[in-house]
Parts: structure tokens; sequence; C-alpha cells
């Protein structure tokens, strides 16, 4: 995957409101390489959570807030982190009348960025409690980080991901509800090869049988894959379709932090599926 913008360059930070600076990427770019129907990778959304956002009041007061952003996954791109990061520090010197009036700026830009509307909450920190979850909280269901303790087998580490790795299709008497996670995520940024790190979480019925410790095998197969955060989900999301034709799933991830944002994607096979909004002790 080519792609050029800000990050992993040297730059210098805006001082004054600078919009241009946002990077769109389309989606298209990671969806190309999965081997499925990429109208079925559209289902869902990204939260983006940024912790550092200020701007100058009308009297030229530091005014400092929390953000979510709301990307749905229908749209045409995505935003390159740091030109994000960028643009959200050329709004620290710019005066605006109130809070509305910065949302809505901020709306703007990046519904223009991503080619479909996004939308932008602001949290006064006094403000935030259980209702916004940005309050620290645990992924539900079962962590499979244990399932290989017992096992003298060796993982293999591979350079992309092996969906080989889930094994053999077991059917169930049954359909079963299966609710898992693990902390254990890992895969490089495509341009910097740096690490990004998070929590994934897996909800889903099927009739065909989880191997925990093959599905934890297969997460651990992402460690040394080049791919943005969206596109991890989307693979995961893809490859447990196919693996496991479910009656129903959803994947989503909960990124660690980089330049005060996090991403958490998340792809349902339907929308009554998608959940709200969480953070959790990583982030």
């Amino acid at each position: 995957m080519s792609i050029h913008g800000v990050l992993g360059e040297s730059t210098s930070y805006p001082k004054t409101y600078s919009p241009e600076v946002l990077y769109p990427i389309s989606r298209a770019l990671g969806r190309g390489h999965i081997n499925y129907d990429a109208n079925k990778l559209c289902v869902g959304v990204d939260w983006w959570h940024a912790f550092e956002v200020s701007w100058l009041d009308a009297q030229g007061i530091s005014q400092v807030a929390l953000a979510r952003f709301s990307i749905p996954a229908t749209s045409a791109n995505i935003v390159e982190s740091k030109s994000l990061k960028l643009y959200l520090n050329s709004l620290n010197f710019t005066q605006f009348a109130d809070w509305q009036s910065v949302q809505e700026t901020i709306s703007k830009d990046l519904s223009n960025a991503v080619g479909t509307s996004v939308n932008v909450q602001l949290f006064k920190l006094a403000d935030v409690n259980s209702h916004s979850g940005l309050l620290i909280d645990k992924p539900q269901g079962q962590c499979i980080d244990q399932a290989l303790a017992q096992s003298k087998e060796k993982v293999v580490l591979t350079e992309h991901p092996d969906a080989s790795q889930l094994g053999e299709k077991i059917s169930t008497e049954a359909v079963v509800e299966y609710q898992l996670y693990s902390d254990l995520l890992r895969s490089n940024c495509p341009v910097t090869n740096q690490p990004d790190w998070g929590t994934l979480a897996i909800q889903m019925r099927s009739s065909v049988a989880v191997n925990e410790a093959n599905l934890l095998k297969y997460i651990l197969s992402f460690r040394q894959h080049n791919g943005f955060h969206e596109q991890c989900v989307e693979q995961i999301f893809a490859d447990l379709t196919q693996h496991f034709n479910p009656e129903s799933l959803m994947v989503r991830a909960w990124y660690t932090r980089r330049g005060g944002i996090d991403i958490n994607p998340c792809r349902v096979s339907d929308l009554a599926l998608l959940p709200k909004p969480s953070r959790l002790i990583r982030q």
C-alpha cells in the first residue's frame, strides 16, 4: 500500500486555522487487499477520541475539551491520523464565539475530508460521566489470552494475517453465542511501520464451533501486518464471516492512543448490533 502525507514526516505545527492539512485516504486502498464483498465491510462506525482539543474563546482564553468523532464506515475516506492532529492543533490559537461553533467547524471539515457527514461531540472535562462513554470501561465476555497457556505448541511468527489458523470447521448441534476478547491485537502502521496495539472484541452467533486457541493464534498472526486500524478490523470481520458463517457478528477494536488520539473501529453484520462507544484502560 503506497500512501503519502504528513505521517512519518518531520512537520511544523500550524498556528492558524488550517483545514487544508487534513489528509484523506481512500478506504478502497485497504479494502482492495481483502478478499470479500466491500459493501459488507461498510456496516459500522469508526469512533475517534481526541484528548488534546483546545481553542480560544472570544476573550482569547484557552478552552479545552475531549472530543468524539463518529465516522460512518460508508465514508469514501478515512483521515490520516497525524494530519488530524495537525488540524486540531491549528485550532489552538483560533477564536470561536462558542463551543457550538467549534463543533460545527470540526464537523464540516472532517465531513469534507471523508466524504460523508461526521458527527462531532465535544465534552467539558467536568461533564464527563458514565453516559459519555469516556470513563474507563471493560470489554464484555471472556478473555482468550490464556487459551494457549497449557499447550506446548510454539506460535509461528507470520508476515501476514493467516485465516488458516482458525482451524477446521466443526459444526455444533445448535447455534452458539460467543462473546470473546483479546488484549493482544498488534499490527503496524503501513506508513511508519510503528506498532499499533489494541483490544479486540468479537460477538458472534454461529453453528461453527470456536476453538479459542486457534482464534488467539489467528489474532497473533496480525503482529507483523501493515494495515490501518480500520482495515485490520475489516479483515478480521471478513475472515470470521467466511470461516464461521455466523447468524450475526460484531467485531470491534479499541486501539491505544497516539498523538492524543485513539481510534476504535467497529463492524457489524447488522446496524442493530452496533454497540455504544466506550474507552478502555489502555486508552
